[in-house]
């Protein structure tokens, strides 16, 4: 039997074992080799195909993004050789490595990728492009072990995450899903690789010492598209060293010196327990965030509020005198900063202000919403200089899971005033998308980028991935070309 407190799954035969068991990187381990889609619970299995079904489609809309081209052309240059297909470019492949990191610069770019509110970080950014590039040196993957890979890493990700503070992460300056998404992407492939107990040991301790990014990267650079892909290249690459028998740091999670949270977290007080509290009976995949904005999550709850608005008392921007945003400490230093022109969409779509200015102007904040010819016009600079954005202590004493409330206020030019406060922004908490609103979500992004047969094909793929014999079929239907999605 299992001991008290020890998810069941660990009681199997699991290989290997870690070198402590029962330390978070051991009951993390074990728990990662013994689990099955048997064990998952049906309904999470179905959100999971729903969560992956909208990294495709983000993926295919950011495949031939200017962004993605550049990225495409400095990689390949560097690395030409190599079977692995990146999704949208056709024939065109490189190195396995090279790929995971350019598949998720596709996922990540255009800001439409999913989040998890409590531990900032892109889920599929992460898992899809690893298993993407590991499956044909694994043999043959069925579309059931890919699904059960992506749950692994949909829960490993946010929970060492939420070890680490999550949102404190952001806090500090760290591009916090690059930090902590080395796990996710050693979580899945290290799932199709077929690693034992041991083995997720050391993929987990040799992704995190990969782990990186710098949250400066959100204002003019092109690499905060790329940084996740980082992640996912160093997660993939841990976990085939890990298969060779490469032994990497033991026990990473609880050492004090030189350990993935004692050196992470000094400053704050990582909590460990949070890695394995609730695991196989808790699932963080159904707290990932699917987004309904081309926005950076943190503002989500601004713009809901703008929105808000602008539906409910048909406020005019040439009425708006003055716009004050009051936010919480993660939120205001990730889109709090004062937004000067030209801004670059990668600064647009991290920017409260841009983001409030343009809700309440065009009613939609998406992908026409980032073009370069909207961002600088004069109408939405006229709200932008009117907007004053406020740290507001208060917020970061909520309870966690309504630390992204967001209040937002107008002063109207005969003096009279509007307000909204929005706890839980569309796509978190209760207010989650449902998966046939996902469904339509990837139908939209979709359809101007592929065929309709072709996205059918693909949707039907993704939505039926348990019952793929070969993972070869979907990459077949995703690499092909496609076509920009600012054309």
């Amino acid at each position: 039997m299992s001991s008290p407190g020890q998810p069941a799954q660990a009681a199997r035969k699991t290989g290997r074992a870690p070198t402590d068991p029962s330390g978070p990187t051991g009951r993390l381990a074990t728990w990662l080799a013994a689990t099955t889609l048997d064990d998952v619970p049906s309904s999470v299995r179905e959100r999971a195909k729903h969560l992956l079904l909208d990294g495709v489609a983000c993926a295919l809309v950011g495949a031939k993004l200017p962004v993605s081209r550049k990225g495409v052309e400095g990689v390949t240059a560097l690395d030409n050789a190599g079977s692995a297909v990146l999704i949208g470019w056709g024939s065109r492949t490189t190195g396995a490595p090279s790929a995971a990191m350019l598949n998720s610069s596709f996922i990540q770019g255009f800001e439409l990728d999913d989040y998890h509110p409590l531990a900032p970080l892109h889920s599929n950014a992460l898992v899809l492009p690893a298993m993407l590039a590991a499956a044909p040196h694994v043999g043959e993957v069925s579309g059931s072990r890919v699904l059960l890979g992506a749950i692994l890493g949909y829960e490993t990700g946010p929970r060492v995450g939420m070890a680490l503070g999550g949102l404190e992460m952001i806090s500090r300056g760290w591009h916090s899903g690059v930090v902590f998404g080395t796990h996710s992407a050693a979580a899945s492939a290290g799932k199709l690789y077929g690693l034992d107990a041991a083995g997720f040991e050391d993929a987990l301790g040799i992704a995190a010492t990969q782990s990186c990014g710098l949250m400066a990267a959100q204002f003019e650079s092109m690499v905060k598209r790329m940084q996740h892909g980082f992640a996912s290249r160093n997660g993939l690459t841990a976990a085939a060293l890990a298969a060779s028998g490469y032994v990497g740091i033991k026990r990473v999670f609880e050492r004090d010196y030189g350990g993935f949270l004692s050196t992470f977290g000094e400053g704050h007080k990582p909590d460990a327990s949070q890695i394995t509290a609730g695991l196989g009976s808790i699932w963080e995949v159904e707290r990932i965030a699917v987004k309904a904005y081309a926005a950076m999550g943190l503002l989500h709850a601004a713009i809901d509020a703008a929105l808000q608005l602008r539906s409910e008392h048909k406020v005019a921007a040439g009425q708006i005198e003055r716009i004050e945003i009051d936010i919480p400490e993660a939120a205001y230093g990730h889109g709090g900063w004062q937004a000067v022109r030209p801004l670059e969409p990668i600064g647009a779509q991290m920017n409260v202000a841009y983001a409030v200015a343009v809700a309440l102007i065009d009613g939609d904040v998406l992908i026409r919403q980032f073009a370069e010819e909207r961002i600088n016009r004069d109408d939405v600079w006229a709200l932008i200089d009117r907007t004053e954005t406020h740290h507001e202590q208060s917020y970061d004493q909520l309870p966690v899971d309504e630390r992204l409330t967001t209040r937002l206020r107008l002063t109207l030019k005969d003096g009279s005033t509007r307000e909204a406060v929005v706890a839980h922004p569309r796509g978190t908490g209760d207010r989650l998308l449902t998966n046939a609103e996902i469904v339509d979500k990837y139908r939209s992004l979709a359809q101007s980028v592929v065929s309709p047969g072709r996205r059918t094909a693909i949707e039907n793929a993704v939505l039926g991935l348990d019952a793929l014999d070969d993972i070869c079929e979907l990459t077949a239907l995703l690499t092909p070309t496609v076509q920009s999605a600012l054309d």
